[in-house]
């Protein structure tokens, strides 16, 4: 249930990203979301937060509930496909729409665009797509075959940390679209346009860090599941505060940072080790 709660939430958000930006639709009513009149955009990517969620906890409740079957592990790559592949490709798409000259701000960017930079950001889409598919299908036959390795380590990017790193991006871009809108700051204008053309970079490099061979951190096996020491508890609390003050910056900063990980751990000398085959 919390694996197709993953699903079902990468679903709604597709949904929410394909629908009319806010800037379009406040005619309509169907621009902004709840009582904080978050965008469609916003909205779409809390979802996908929500998916990062589940997934984390699902293999866990599955073991607390001896309810762990090979079925639940193929519908949990399946699922995330859905939520950390599909659905980020549909947000960076209609986001970068705005910017692209699409005709109308409903249109999204196509593979039939009418300039480079608007098929060139469908095609950075798709690849995104595909190495998430190919991220997940190698993490498959590394479980069946029992060559996973450290359970404290990831062979290449996860694919809720790419869909983090990308989501984080477009969650900073919406929160300065308001600032701008609001009047608040020439500088929010400013720092959105360039989150708008980072954005095609970053889903790039999470595409190539997903097929790479880089350590990344297992967070949930090394700081979960087993015992720390205070100086996490403290690091914790810091990084909390910084979410209550500075929400969409902290979002943004942590999923990027973790983004980064992988070249810095094996610039440290950390290296995947995958276990023998049984």
């Amino acid at each position: 249930m919390f694996t197709l709660g993953n699903l079902v939430a990468g679903f709604a958000a597709i949904h929410f990203a394909t629908r009319p930006m806010a800037h379009a639709a406040d005619a309509m009513g169907t621009g902004t979301w709840g009582p904080w009149e978050w965008s469609n955009l916003t909205v779409a990517s809390a979802l996908i937060l929500l998916g990062v969620i589940f997934d984390s906890v699902d293999g866990s409740v599955a073991r607390l509930t001896d309810s762990v079957t090979e079925m639940g592990g193929q519908l949990d790559s399946l699922a995330d496909l859905v939520t950390f592949g599909l659905a980020p490709a549909f947000i960076t798409l209609h986001l970068l729409s705005q910017y692209v000259g699409v005709p109308d701000s409903i249109s999204v960017v196509h593979p039939a665009a009418s300039n480079l930079l608007g098929r060139l950001s469908w095609t950075i889409a798709a690849i995104f797509v595909c190495c998430a598919a190919l991220r997940l299908a190698r993490y498959n036959v590394e479980t069946a075959s029992g060559r996973l390795g450290s359970p404290y380590f990831f062979r290449g990017l996860p694919a809720p940390g790419a869909a983090g790193a990308v989501i984080g991006i477009v969650v900073l871009h919406e929160h300065m679209v308001a600032l701008a809108e609001g009047g608040t700051t020439g500088f929010a204008y400013t720092t959105a346009g360039v989150l708008a053309f980072a954005l095609p970079v970053i889903v790039l490099v999470a595409a190539a860090m997903m097929v790479s061979t880089l350590p990344y951190p297992h967070l949930a096996n090394r700081y979960l599941r087993v015992r720390r020491p205070f100086a996490y508890l403290v690091r914790a609390a810091i990084v909390l505060c910084f979410a209550v003050l500075w929400l969409q910056e902290t979002i943004a900063a942590v999923f990027l940072l973790y983004l980064c990980s992988g070249p810095f751990n094996r610039a440290r000398g950390q290296r995947y080790e995958p276990a023998e085959e049984a």
